[in-house]
């Protein structure tokens, strides 16, 4: 069969061939369609034309992360404090739940404890942090750019992968700043991620524990390394203070599921 518009009186049939699957769908004339069907029955009609075309082969790019899409948010989290750093403060304390965050602002002189970290939109990372330039800007690490997701997308985050935890050196060596300029606690509940926005609050949950905590995302990470080229699968590192807390801080890895939290200042 061939995809045709026939010249018939009424609107003619249209074809949707995709991989040789072929789905034939009779449309009149605008005039009976807009008669006919209400908006939300079009949009009902539209989602099980979509819906077809997807289960019949077509192929669909797909970004490195998940996003699950219409969903309905979960629980909203009460946040109590400021917990984005602005122009002037040097340090935020604030909780969510149970959980108390201290964010400090890192001294420019600190180095990036992701030392790999060689372009942030453009520019050298320092200077892009101190023009407020990293929320959800690409930036390069070992030649290699990614793009992370704009704050919209993140809302509706939710990924399960392997999850391990970085840090324990900056507890040996002294201090060091992370992606977005704040100074780096090994102690804290932080956590680096590849595409979310910075920073982030995320809910991570132990899958072989039933373990979970609330994480401040502020660095980037983790990435592929010589020595393991595989890390860079791992959907985030947590510190040694959120490894703890979910028990699995002398395994080292662990299956873990990510979520993004929505805040409201109470």
């Amino acid at each position: 069969m061939s995809s045709q518009y026939s010249t018939e009186t009424n609107r003619d049939r249209l074809r949707y061939n995709c991989d040789k699957n072929v789905y034939v769908f009779w449309k009149k004339s605008h005039s009976m369609i807009w008669g006919c069907f209400s908006a939300k029955k079009l949009s009902l009609l539209i989602f099980i034309v979509c819906w077809y075309l997807v289960s019949a082969g077509c192929s669909i790019i797909t970004a490195p992360y998940k996003i699950t899409r219409g969903v309905v948010k979960g629980t909203i989290w009460v946040v109590k404090g400021a917990y984005e750093l602005t122009t002037g403060t040097t340090k935020l304390l604030y909780k969510i739940g149970e959980y108390t965050f201290e964010v400090v602002r890192a001294p420019s002189d600190w180095p990036l404890i992701n030392k790999d970290i060689e372009k942030i939109d453009g520019l050298s990372p320092k200077e892009a942090i101190r023009l407020g330039r990293v929320k959800n800007s690409p930036y390069t690490v070992n030649g290699k750019t990614y793009y992370p997701m704009s704050v919209e997308e993140a809302e509706n985050y939710s990924e399960t992968g392997i999850a391990s935890w970085y840090g324990y050196e900056t507890a040996q060596k002294g201090a060091y700043m992370t992606a977005n300029g704040e100074a780096f606690n090994p102690n804290g509940l932080t956590g680096a991620h590849k595409y979310l926005p910075l920073p982030i609050h995320v809910k991570v949950t132990n899958l072989e524990n039933s373990r979970s905590i609330i994480v401040r995302v502020n660095d980037r990470g983790p990435f592929p390394c010589e020595e393991n080229p595989k890390s860079g699968e791992r959907i985030i590192d947590l510190s040694m203070g959120a490894a703890k807390r979910l028990r699995f801080y002398e395994k080292g890895t662990v299956r873990v599921k990510v979520e993004v939290i929505q805040l409201k200042e109470g």
